[in-house]
């Protein structure tokens, strides 16, 4: 038997109170909760209840478990109406049974307090007048609160019962607040409840939802205010990098002060600040192909927040990997695109447009090409509305194009993207690229520093032109320099080295060192971002 249920029929009160009989038991307290001819001033003349059935069960469940749990009490139920009711009719009843009568007041007070504000149940109001309205149940402001009474008459004795009844609409009342000092503040989702495509079901969708967001930098902050704002209940945070001074005039979560930690800590704190509600996993490493698989399991929705073709590619392999839908963007000086990864609706993705996956330096990023701050903030803010419309199953969604938006001439244009003819059933290319990704993979390292590649023990050579070097070079007596051309040509290092390639991104020394490794440098590997990656950090 369901210890937590939903009625479409009228209550039958001696039955409920019956499956609840135990002869261990001395104590017995109910609620019920009725419907009456007004609310807040307006004249009523029936409800209408719905439920996002499926979690509301789960959650149920799980309260009257800690109900039990808490208080020690041997039985208890709830069961909801949902559909059509009428005035007087009972629109919810709570009972339980227990050995002493203190024992089921409080578990029976818990319980409908906590369905109440957890369980995803919203109600129509039909009104005189004609007119109908949905209404917010969790009504748990600590206005009301303070005002309203227990509305609960206790006359049970250890051999009797206790009916507690609400004469008013079920889920209307406050809690009551036996504290002198006023309670502190709760994340309120008031407004966007009210809004009739997300209400209380929604928020429930939310809050059961976990999104993965990969950098905390231009995109990502906003990404995640707006997430954690919204409610969405677990935040995972991947990004490696420190932020630098140069990072703040776009990335206005932080502060200067925090110069020098890692995004994924400051990300975290910043959300929980914001919303203690939410959890949140951060994880100050670089995303590769070897660990986004596990980092990322469990995730219903992706986040691109990088400004690098690899990343990018990546998370695209990773989201036809899992098979989960993948927001991307990226910024160039006043524009932006944003677009939707959707593998199972069968959308184009990253490899639809581009078949070879872009290099590195082809579009320059922030840090040579330069980016106004609310450029990065307009796009990621778009990518946080359009995780909550996949979340909330909301219409307009993007659909098998590209959204180019330009931010100094305020226009949009919209780019139709074909999936691959060869991808018709799955995605073929996303399936090679992953797998292509993690043969590289093993053949990069990542290090923060040159002293600390120095002291594994690696023989640094520095493969970029006499030009690079003069504009960008690596301070460290102890690197050698032989551009690629030199290496690729046939100039011998010793086979029992153990060396460490570098250029100004990582593309050209993966590149060098597959070719060694064929001649038999089988302990040869590449400085994963370049020399770039000792400098500056990957996130916009």
């Amino acid at each position: 038997m369901s210890r937590f249920s939903f009625s479409t029929e009228a209550l039958n009160v001696p039955a409920l109170q019956t499956s609840l009989a135990d002869i261990r038991c001395g104590g017995y307290a109910a609620f019920e909760g009725w419907v009456r001819n007004h609310n807040e001033g307006r004249e009523v003349t029936g409800l209408e209840y719905e439920a996002f059935t499926e979690l509301a069960v789960r959650e149920g469940e799980r309260i009257i478990a800690e109900a039990c749990a808490k208080f020690g009490v041997d039985n208890a139920r709830c069961v909801h109406r949902i559909g059509a009711l009428a005035l007087t009719d009972i629109a919810v009843w709570v009972g339980v049974s227990a050995r002493h009568r203190d024992e089921a007041f409080r578990a029976c007070r818990y319980i409908i307090d906590e369905v109440k504000h957890r369980v995803p149940i919203w109600k129509k109001e039909h009104y005189v007048t004609g007119d109908t309205g949905w209404v917010n149940c969790e009504r748990c402001a600590t206005a009301s609160a303070h005002t309203l009474e227990s509305q609960v008459h206790e006359a049970a004795h250890d051999h009797g019962h206790d009916h507690r009844h609400d004469h008013g609409h079920a889920h209307d009342h406050g809690h009551a607040h036996h504290h002198a000092h006023a309670p502190s503040a709760q994340p309120d989702y008031s407004r966007q409840i009210r809004l009739r495509e997300v209400g209380t079901a929604g928020q429930a969708r939310l809050r059961a939802s976990t999104v993965g967001v990969v950098g905390a930098g231009g995109l990502g902050v906003p990404v995640l205010q707006y997430l954690a704002g919204a409610g969405v209940g677990t935040l995972v945070i991947i990004d490696s990098d420190r932020l630098e001074p140069s990072n703040l005039h776009r990335q206005t979560w932080y502060a200067l002060a925090d110069c020098g930690k890692t995004k994924a800590a400051l990300a975290a704190a910043r959300v929980t600040a914001l919303n203690p509600e939410v959890a949140v996993r951060a994880e100050p490493r670089r995303l590769d192909a070897m660990n986004a698989t596990q980092l990322l399991a469990g995730c219903d929705v992706l986040v691109d927040c990088t400004d690098n073709f690899a990343s990018k590619f990546l998370l695209n392999d990773i989201a036809h990997s899992l098979g989960v839908p993948l927001v991307l963007a990226s910024v160039h000086q006043f524009e932006g695109q944003l677009q939707l990864v959707d593998p199972a609706r069968g959308s184009a993705c990253l490899r639809c447009l581009w078949p070879q996956a872009t290099q590195e330096g082809v579009v320059a990023n922030c840090a040579e090409a330069g980016v106004l701050g609310p450029v990065p903030g307009v796009l990621g803010s778009l990518q946080a509305l359009e995780v909550l419309k996949i979340l909330l199953g909301l219409p307009g969604r993007l659909t098998n194009e590209l959204l180019i938006v330009n931010l100094l001439e305020l226009t949009t244009t919209r780019v139709k993207a074909r999936r691959a003819a060869e991808c018709a059933g799955a995605c073929t290319r996303a399936a090679a690229g992953l797998a292509a990704a993690r043969a590289s993979s093993a053949l990069e390292v990542d290090f923060e520093t040159l002293d600390g590649a120095l002291a594994a023990g690696f023989h640094v050579i520095d493969i970029r032109e006499a030009h690079e070097l003069d504009t960008a070079p690596l301070p460290h007596t102890r690197i050698t320099h032989i551009p690629m051309q030199e290496l690729l040509e046939g100039r011998n290092l010793p086979a029992e080295g153990r060396y460490l390639l570098v250029c100004a991104r990582g593309g050209r020394s993966l590149n060098t060192t597959r070719a060694l490794r064929e001649k038999g440098l089988q302990h040869t590997y590449s400085l994963r971002g370049g020399a770039e990656r000792l400098r500056r950090p990957t996130t916009v």
